[in-house]
């Protein structure tokens, strides 16, 4: 029995659709639905058992699950509660390990490439404890990550227990269908998709950086589909460990993004630049990019889908849909 912890979410409520498109029926979903339309995430699925977090005790003691997927996080890079981020990206994730680690199970965790901070120290993914050590991430979300990815690197160089199988990924900025619950935390495309569809005007930030002009701000963007394809193959492969980066290894400016997004709209693009809050200029990454060398050398060949090419998949496959979700 396969346990997915955040399924209602937005990785893992894709994680769920590609387990049942391949057979998998004894599906346990730790979440939380709320009173907005992130069930809707959920209405096409068909899941064994669906369990809210303070239940999710009397799961584990049941016996039953042999893989955790442990999705689950406080994933707002704006979250001020450091306590709550704490109890939720640390304290679950050092707990399910644990269990994983008495009970057997194997064991594949979300980190986020928000770990890396600016950039500075490069986004290879040296799992070891002297290179997390060097990392500096910029926000209470990215540093709760990192946290648990340290303790991990410190648990396996003691020689501690550990799961049969374990991985930590490093999802990169991830967009994709079902998404839309997800508010300000959205991909750019998920926030701006009525404009995109409307030939309306997108507003994009101006860049503080001589090193960027406006609109050229860099990230991985990766779609979903690809890190949910990472995890199958985890899945596939049980004596693959290890911490790994999830995106495309390319690194696409807003603005070409946003541009393929519109062209798959039919319309031309249409791009204004505003101020960047003052409160986000302290903390924002102009430059992400996954140094794939790790994943691929640990077996992973499957090739990432070009940005610009999810883009145009979203929108004419979700976004313009009147079911946009998968």
């Amino acid at each position: 029995m396969i346990l997915v912890t955040g399924g209602a979410g937005f990785i893992g409520s894709n994680l769920i659709a590609a387990l049942e498109e391949r057979g998998e029926s004894e599906i346990v979903l730790c979440d939380t639905l709320g009173t907005g339309d992130k069930w809707r995430n959920l209405a096409k699925r068909e899941i064994a058992e669906l369990v809210p977090p303070d239940e999710l005790g009397d799961v584990l003691e049941s016996g039953s699950i042999d893989v955790v997927f442990h999705l689950g996080a406080s994933s707002s890079t704006t979250e001020t509660d450091v306590d709550f981020i704490v109890a939720n990206n640390f304290a679950l994730s050092l707990a399910l390990w644990n269990w994983c680690a008495e009970s057997g199970a194997r064991f594949i965790y979300a980190s986020s490439a928000a770990t890396y901070g600016d950039g500075s120290n490069g986004f290879t993914d040296d799992g070891s404890v002297d290179a997390l050590a060097l990392l500096r991430p910029l926000n209470p979300y990215g540093w709760s990550k990192h946290l648990f990815d340290r303790r991990v690197a410190r648990l396996l160089a003691s020689d501690a227990a550990r799961p049969k199988q374990w991985a930590g990924l490093k999802f990169f900025n991830a967009f994709g269908p079902n998404e839309y619950h997800k508010g300000d935390q959205q991909s750019v495309l998920a926030k701006n998709a009525e404009r995109i569809l409307e030939g309306e005007t997108v507003r994009l930030y101006k860049s503080h950086h001589p090193d960027y002009a406006d609109g050229g701000q860099l990230r991985d963007f990766v779609w979903v589909g690809d890190c949910v394809d990472v995890m199958l193959w985890l899945l596939d492969n049980p004596r693959v460990s290890g911490l790994f980066n999830c995106g495309t290894g390319e690194a696409v400016s807003f603005q070409t993004l946003i541009e393929a997004a519109f062209q798959a709209a039919g319309h031309t693009p249409r791009i204004e630049y505003v101020e960047m809050p003052e409160s986000l200029q302290e903390h924002y990454q102009y430059f992400t990019e996954a140094d794939l060398s790790h994943l691929r050398g640990a077996g992973y060949q499957k090739p990432f889908t070009p940005t610009t090419e999810a883009a145009r998949r979203y929108v004419s496959d979700y976004l313009s849909q009147p079911d946009p979700y998968r």
